[in-house]
């Protein structure tokens, strides 16, 4: 048998220091303004497509006609990329369609003694779908549904997964508040004997500004499933330091925590500014910068087409870059 099984288990996790959990490449935003403002967002409410891959009742009959184009370039030779499309359903609803691949460049196949016999380009594909609907005027509910082909070298899996969503918005106090359980579902079929996980998870999602101020700040709560989330701290590289194991209430706090804020002063433009503490510590090596953890967004509106940048740079061996493009064909045709 080849030996395939550690690239298995590390591409199906994405791996950080607190999981077990495999897919957790789902949790990887299409959005890149939502990426700029810390990776996870569900509370934004926002005419953009993109942002209701993270929470399916941020989607709206607002978006319909809206095509949005996602590239992202990740970790390592990983480089991501999907198509989203919108429209309304009725008075009161809306439905999208979606598909969106995960590649992860070209990787070594070996034997178990260590013996080079070619290589292999794993990936994963997501095909979706979303239906949102207006329970109130304030209050919108949601389900988004994934299918999901793996393939790595002779290996495949096929995986289902839901989200359900709920967002509560008072447009007189722009104050959004939404709850998201994530990546419910499981594993089809295997990729061999194990059978792996969906990182199924609980949300929650703070977004507001306040009066004139042209600044609105959004907090998310998630990995809500288990309070616990230790990593380990390796120092600085300068001494032989054992490894120490933080798992105090502040830091499991915080690593439960995503911080968000970004400039709505124009409907042309707009900057996001994010800082996502479990993504800092879970690079907690002597190769972590500043930078680790904080990461930007910005964009601009020209008629019915816009585009979003978004950059990080998690450690100085990654700098990942996403860009989107969105096209209301409505408003094109029109």
């Amino acid at each position: 048998m080849l030996c395939v099984t550690f690239c298995i288990t590390g591409l199906c996790s994405l791996n950080a220091q607190d999981g077990s959990n495999a897919y957790n490449f789902l949790n990887i935003t299409s959005s890149s303004k939502i990426y700029g403002l810390g990776g996870v967002n569900i509370s934004l409410v926002d005419d953009e497509l993109s942002t209701s891959d993270q929470n399916p009742a941020l989607l709206g009959s607002e978006m319909s006609g809206q095509t949005v184009l996602s590239y992202m370039h990740y970790v390592g030779g990983s480089n991501f990329a999907g198509l989203r499309f919108a429209r309304s359903a009725g008075e009161r609803g809306a439905w999208s369609a979606a598909v969106r691949y995960f590649g992860y460049g070209s990787i070594k196949e070996t034997t178990p003694d260590g013996a080079i016999v070619g290589s292999f380009s794993p990936k994963d594909v997501a095909f979706g779908a979303t239906y949102s609907h207006d329970i109130t005027d304030r209050l919108r509910g949601g389900i988004g549904l994934n299918m999901i082909y793996s393939g790595y070298a002779d290996y495949s899996a096929f995986a289902i997964s839901t989200d359900l969503g709920l967002n509560y918005y008072n447009d007189e106090r722009d104050l959004s508040l939404s709850l998201v359980a994530a990546n419910l579902g499981g594993q089809v079929k295997r990729f061999d004997q194990s059978y792996d996980r969906l990182p199924f998870d609980i949300r929650l999602g703070w977004s507001q500004s306040f009066g004139t101020f042209p600044i609105r700040f959004s907090i998310t709560a998630w990995n809500l499933t288990k309070w616990s989330l230790p990593y380990v701290e390796t120092g600085d590289g300068s001494t032989d330091k054992e490894p120490v194991v933080k798992d105090s209430f502040k830091s499991n706090l915080f690593r439960h925590l995503v911080f968000g804020a970004d400039l709505i002063s124009s409907d042309n433009f707009y900057i996001g500014l994010g800082y996502n503490y479990k993504t800092r510590t879970d690079m907690a090596t002597y190769s972590r910068n500043m930078l680790s953890g904080f990461s930007l967004a910005a964009g601009i509106n020209v008629s019915s087409f816009s585009i979003g940048i978004a950059l990080a740079q998690p450690h100085t061996g990654a700098t990942t870059f996403m860009l989107n493009l969105n096209c209301n064909l409505n408003e094109l045709l029109n």
